[in-house]
């Protein structure tokens, strides 16, 4: 009798160890799934937020003086009330993402195994540790370079910006991630986009009174902190999930697999028309945002110069009046 009670327990405690097992295990990839989607998209937030800044900032330079344009002698803009603000922002952010990524997504907090070797699943998190990294330290001795106030501040510091921009191309090539599904085609596409950046930024260098630069290098940015936030979304998300596509867990995460060709070929066809609607989108609106920026503050310089002098605008219209009788009396 006590055998025959103890059967039943066993498989119904057995059955229960397993269904915890089944819920701790779908908590971790849900956890991971989350913090991949959002380190993303913190990151290309704080993309959007620079590139957008320094676009206003250059297109602002340019229409006060399209003539005599110059970038600024710090690469960074200061703010009057709080100078380092641009920085510490790229600093904290780029804390927070490194955080994110080395102690709050990992099941240990920690990176490492106990042996202090690297497991293979954490790889990915120090790559994109790697990145943030780079930008921390350009922020970081961008301030140390303003304080110093050295001659060659501005091409240092833009030579760290490169520096940073190269980093991260590096490590998306080399990303750890496979290249083959869409997930691959998404950094393929970054990959333009950061390679930009970095043309753009080091070419700044010898060319600081070229406007086209700075505001391709802006645009650049922005871009990648779009397309960034795309990628969090399309590849995290299951609702949004190309069709024919699932989420496949691996190594820790969650990669996206496609069930056949036909269905990997019509995904990585609808991420290329994403990115050209984006592309367009982009375009459309970084030119719109140059015309009404441009047309605000000429007409601001346009009523500065009127108000300076106005016995200019009274000679003006004398000399108006006199050329109107002019051609009446002949």
């Amino acid at each position: 009798m006590n055998k025959a009670s103890k059967g039943p327990s066993s498989f119904i405690i057995s059955q229960n160890f397993i269904e915890i097992l089944c819920h701790l295990v779908s908590k971790h990839t849900a956890r991971s799934t989350y913090f991949s989607m959002d380190g993303h998209v913190v990151l290309g937030f704080g993309f959007i937020l620079i590139g957008l800044w320094h676009l206003f900032n250059h297109i602002k330079l340019h229409a006060l003086s399209p003539t005599s344009y110059s970038c600024c002698t710090t690469f960074w803009f200061p703010i009057p009330k709080f100078r380092y603000l641009e920085l510490i922002f790229i600093i904290v952010s780029s804390s927070i993402f490194i955080a994110m990524e080395l102690f709050i997504s990992p099941a240990r907090h920690q990176p490492f195994d106990p042996d202090g070797s690297i497991p293979t699943t954490h790889l990915h998190n120090l790559e994109h540790s790697s990145m943030s990294m780079a930008f921390f330290i350009y922020a970081l001795f961008a301030i140390a370079l303003d304080l110093t106030s050295c001659k060659a501040q501005r091409e240092l510091t833009q030579l760290l910006a490169a520096i940073a921009f190269a980093q991260q191309l590096l490590l998306i090539h080399f990303h750890t991630s496979d290249h083959n599904g869409p997930e691959g085609q998404y950094h393929l596409l970054a990959q333009f986009l950061v390679l930009v950046s970095l043309a753009t930024t080091l070419i700044g260098i010898g060319m600081p009174t070229s406007f086209l630069i700075s505001f391709l290098r802006s645009v650049s940015i922005t871009f990648q902190g779009v397309w960034l936030m795309v990628m969090g979304f399309m590849l995290w998300t299951p609702g949004l999930i190309f069709k024919g596509c699932f989420m496949n867990a691996e190594d820790g995460h969650y990669v996206v697999r496609c069930s056949n060709d036909k269905a990997l070929q019509r995904a990585l066809s609808l991420v290329n028309i994403q990115f050209s609607w984006f592309f367009i989108g982009i375009a459309v609106f970084t030119v719109s945002f140059y015309m009404v920026l441009v047309k605000h503050y000429q007409g601001k310089l346009a009523y500065g110069r009127l108000a300076d002098d106005p016995n200019d605008d009274i000679e003006s219209q004398k000399r108006s009046i006199q050329l109107v009788g002019n051609i009446i009396a002949h």
